[in-house]
């Protein structure tokens, strides 16, 4: 992949850049402007450079339509506090308003765009409508920077076809989740310890098959480590359970033990008979062993044990990478599995990786500093298919590139 040195001088030049601005919201206030944060080297690179360049950035899921809840005003605001600039807004995407405030840039400054997803064309499947829009996005400039990690894994208008429209190359942090991630699945510095989480087991049992080749061990939390327990035919109450997966699972413990690697599972768990997820509220809590947990109740966090069990691999270990939470961290009372392993991860003396997504949430909210770890992928779902060993269309499109 080219890289923005590689497109020479770019005083005066028109540059379009996809960022990934999809940031939380609390009405018009961003709670976390870690994406925003992450964008800044390849934005200041550009405006140093005296180049006029125009943001594509998305927010939320418009579904094609006009919805001022989606508006990326508050990300203009935050991104001109951040960098001391007047960030420019256009009020369409491609309209008049976008390509008058495109075409009046001077030599270092930037405008963005209104939300992407606002235009139907730009999720289409069909990829002359994409096209359409693309060439309506290159309109805006002379070149074409991929700097949005966290959709490169999405075949749409401004990742994929507009980098096909004009000379491209990959920003700084696209270049570097790439470099990064890549090096964790072709060779990673031993012992390799991969720990995931999140709710549900299917939406990673392709990174775990992929990952159980190249990881030392697999540690398992989060809602999924109760489809894991079950299939050990353990009693996990009313706790999460992905009943289509535990074959798959089962299959999967058998390839470890075979090739004597481990997955490390909860020994103990936290449980109630009570939550209420949207107001963030729990029942009393119990910790219990996890091959004994009531029928009653339901699992929402690993224990004190597992707490232990789990920091000790990973600070153990000399490359670490960590997808997902270890149980219901937004509720009080439920996120010390969570702290525990992110605790850990900023122990860890080699490399340690936040896999985007709701870990990197976690680690913010939990209040840990981005530099306590080696590397935070912007990226959930980009990072994880990269760990899958999948080709990532928006990649693939910049090494194309000439």
């Amino acid at each position: 992949m080219k890289s923005v040195e590689d497109l020479g001088d770019l005083s005066g030049k028109r540059v379009v850049i996809r960022c990934d601005f999809n940031v939380p919201l609390d009405g018009q206030t961003i709670t976390d402007d870690g994406r925003i944060k992450a964008a800044l080297p390849t934005l200041e690179q550009l405006h140093q450079a005296g180049a006029r360049t125009t943001v594509l950035a998305h927010l939320g899921r418009p579904k094609g339509a006009v919805d001022p809840t989606f508006s990326l005003a508050p990300v203009a605001k935050r991104l001109g506090e951040l960098m001391g600039l007047d960030i420019k807004l256009a009020t369409d995407v491609v309209g008049p308003s976008a390509q008058q405030t495109s075409a009046s840039l001077k030599d270092g400054e930037i405008a963005l765009v209104e939300n992407v997803r606002f235009e139907k064309g730009e999720t289409s499947k069909d990829e002359a409508e994409r096209t359409e829009l693309a060439k309506k996005y290159a309109s805006f400039g002379d070149f074409y920077v991929s700097n949005g990690f966290g959709v490169v894994h999405r075949k749409q208008a401004s990742v994929y076809d507009v980098a096909k429209l004009l000379p491209s190359a990959a920003g700084s942090l696209v270049a570097k989740e790439v470099k990064v991630l890549e090096g964790l699945t072709a060779d990673p510095k031993r012992p390799f310890v991969v720990v995931l989480g999140g709710a549900k087991v299917a939406d990673k049992l392709a990174v775990i098959d992929n990952l159980l080749k190249v990881a030392d061990t697999l540690v398992i939390g989060g809602g999924m480590a109760f489809t894991f327990i079950k299939a050990q035919g353990h009693e996990v109450g009313t706790s999460l359970v992905d009943d289509d997966s535990l074959e798959a699972v089962k299959g999967y413990l058998a390839q470890a033990k075979a090739a004597g690697k481990s997955i490390l599972l909860p020994v103990d768990v936290r449980v109630s008979d009570s939550v209420d997820f949207g107001a963030h509220t729990v029942g009393e809590i119990d910790v219990v062993d996890a091959d004994q947990m009531p029928a009653g109740k339901m699992g929402l966090d690993i224990g004190p044990k597992s707490e232990k069990l789990y920091a000790d691999a990973i600070r153990s270990a000399a490359s670490v990478f960590w997808n997902g939470p270890m149980g219901v961290f937004e509720i009080k009372g439920l996120e010390e599995g969570t702290r525990a392993v992110a605790q850990a991860l900023t122990e860890v003396k080699g490399l340690s990786v936040v896999g985007g997504g709701d870990s990197a949430s976690a680690v913010r909210s939990l209040g840990f500093a981005d530099d306590q770890f080696g590397h935070i992928s912007t990226g959930g779902g980009a990072s994880l298919e990269l760990m899958e060993g999948k080709e990532l269309p928006g990649i693939a499109v910049l090494k194309e590139s000439n």
